[in-house]
């Protein structure tokens, strides 16, 4: 399986640049998994295509403001560091602009020395291990100096930074928001509950992941970085009994799909489970939990087109994307959604 089978065309014109002024006023594309019809509706539409006794699982991660503008305290010059992970208090996994000024040793100053930061090492893909030093609440540092680290294809500024965060957003990680998320609002997902609709809660922290293109000419060689994930043993419990009762396992996002299918046994039980994932699913993939996805519409030859295009199929997926781009949809982080159901 080549890369390129999973290029589209997309025009740069539907790249959505900001957020829609209403979360759940975003269209909504349908597609039968099996069949490939299609459907266009809007978000707020969603609760007409979830049943009573389906569960909604929902990824609580949420996005720090990682993105640091500083300057090198021995020549002056800028430097750009986007924090990834967090190992303890004062080191962060980091990557860095200009990688070639920012060796070992090296030291920069953010804020007019708010906060400070030394080089300690070189890691894998060239992502440096940085010590921060800072006065106070390391978070509260962060909230006055960082930024959102929005993708590169966003080239507006976002006035609201709430806006790329979930409303149901807790557990602070990511390095970029669970996007197909962005689309529900607290009211919509009372709703949900109203209907007998079980909301699951899980976290992945998106990582470094999301920033990386598939490199590779075959599918198959391609190599995932490990996120972070978190699958409560109430929440293993409840997808359990929501099989057995014949329901739905809704996924709100890839995050969430590669949250439980890296929970799964073969067999299909899901486990209580917390750990890094690397897990990769492609065409041929056989899912263990995940009934039907939630999603945006991601980039051409993207691991997140190759995921849903293993829930469905390539020919299918690639058909409604192109649907997609004659309806002009608005596409990525903060475009519009689709129901693979």
């Amino acid at each position: 399986m080549n890369t390129k089978d999973f290029y589209y065309d997309l025009p740069e014109e539907l790249i959505a640049q900001d957020p829609l002024l209403n979360r759940s006023s975003s269209r909504l594309m349908l597609l039968d998994k099996e069949t490939g019809e299609i459907e266009h509706k809007h978000f707020y539409d969603i609760l007409d295509y979830l049943h009573p006794g389906d569960c909604l699982v929902l990824n609580e991660t949420k996005v720090i403001p990682a993105r640091l503008y500083g300057v090198k305290e021995d020549t002056g010059a800028q430097v750009e560091v986007l924090l990834l992970h967090r190992k303890d208090k004062e080191h962060w996994e980091c990557l860095v602009k200009p990688g070639k000024k920012l060796k070992p040793g090296a030291r920069i100053s953010f804020g007019d020395g708010r906060l400070k930061a030394e080089i300690v090492d070189i890691l894998e893909e060239g992502n440096r291990l940085i010590r921060f030093e800072f006065s106070g609440i390391f978070e509260e540092v962060l909230d006055q100096l960082g930024e959102m680290p929005l993708p590169p294809y966003i080239t507006h500024k976002l006035e609201d930074r709430t806006r790329y965060n979930t409303v149901y957003a807790k557990e602070e990680g990511s390095a970029a928001a669970p996007t197909a998320g962005l689309h529900w609002t607290k009211e919509q997902l009372e709703q949900c509950e109203a209907k007998g609709i079980e909301i699951l809660r899980i976290t992945l922290h998106v990582g470094l992941g999301t920033f990386r293109p598939v490199k590779m000419e075959e599918v198959e060689k391609h190599h995932m970085h490990s996120e972070y994930y978190s699958v409560s043993q109430e929440v293993a419990e409840k997808i359990e009994a929501c099989k057995k009762r014949g329901g739905r396992v809704i996924c709100t996002g890839t995050t969430s799909c590669r949250a439980l299918e890296s929970a799964a046994r073969e067999s299909g039980k899901i486990e209580a489970k917390s750990g890094w994932t690397d897990i990769f699913i492609y065409p041929g993939f056989s899912f263990k939990v995940m009934d039907a996805l939630i999603t945006n519409f991601h980039l051409p030859e993207s691991t997140l087109l190759m995921l849903v295009s293993a829930l469905s199929s390539r020919e299918k997926i690639l058909h409604a994307y192109e649907e997609a781009v004659k309806e002009k949809y608005r596409f990525f982080s903060f475009g519009d959604a689709m129901f693979i159901h």
